[in-house]
């Protein structure tokens, strides 16, 4: 039997995300409140990866299982990749992400064509039992749109124009997203890794 994930984020959206993307894993993902895990590191790296094993390592000492987290960012090219690492508290974390939005819109006011350009960045990070910490990176290139375009998404994803589809992520369907995805190539990536290490105990 697999060793079960723990995630280490309460995004609903992502969790969902990850749970179709690891399906074909069969290990079982639960987020940090299905486990019954309090906490809440300062993510206070320089790196995506730093932050990203930051929150797993916060997680790994409270379960027996495999410990997950991810820190992803947008990078927008015209804004000297802000806002980068700080991109869920970009303008505030309780400020709404249509604010921001807009925000990184208008800021671009001036921005055409290629000046635009824009890339979704995640790192992965998993702690197994043994302590053994593993991380994968991807990124998925695009440009900044001129207005918000599609539901199916989160966050930044209404903005994120991939000009080869001629759409949006947020107006991708949930499997194209996620074959694609900077989340889904890094969570490709660890699936793999994960792989070389089948027999790690977990009770």
């Amino acid at each position: 039997m697999k060793e079960d994930i723990v995630f280490a984020t309460n995004n609903e959206g992502k969790i969902n995300e990850i749970r179709n993307i690891m399906a074909d894993t069969g290990r079982q993902v639960m987020s940090m409140k299905e486990a019954g895990i309090l906490v809440d590191p300062e993510e206070n790296g320089s790196t995506y990866e730093e932050n990203a094993l930051i929150k797993a390592r916060a997680a790994a000492g409270l379960v027996n299982c495999i410990v997950m987290a991810d820190d992803s960012g947008l990078e927008v090219d015209y804004l000297n990749k802000e806002p980068g690492i700080y991109s869920a508290r970009y303008l505030g974390e309780d400020t709404s992400y249509r604010i921001k939005n807009q925000t990184i819109i208008d800021r671009l006011a001036d921005a055409a064509g290629e000046a635009r350009s824009a890339r979704f960045v995640c790192a992965i990070a998993a702690i197994l039992p043994s302590g053994r910490e593993l991380v994968t990176r991807a990124a998925l290139e695009g440009r900044i749109g001129y207005e918000e375009k599609g539901s199916n998404g989160f966050g930044y994803d209404p903005i994120f124009y991939l000009p080869e589809y001629g759409k949006t992520t947020a107006e991708l369907s949930e499997d194209e997203k996620n074959s694609i995805s900077h989340r889904g190539k890094a969570l490709q990536r660890m699936k793999e890794e994960l792989e070389k290490h089948e027999n790690i105990d977990c009770q």
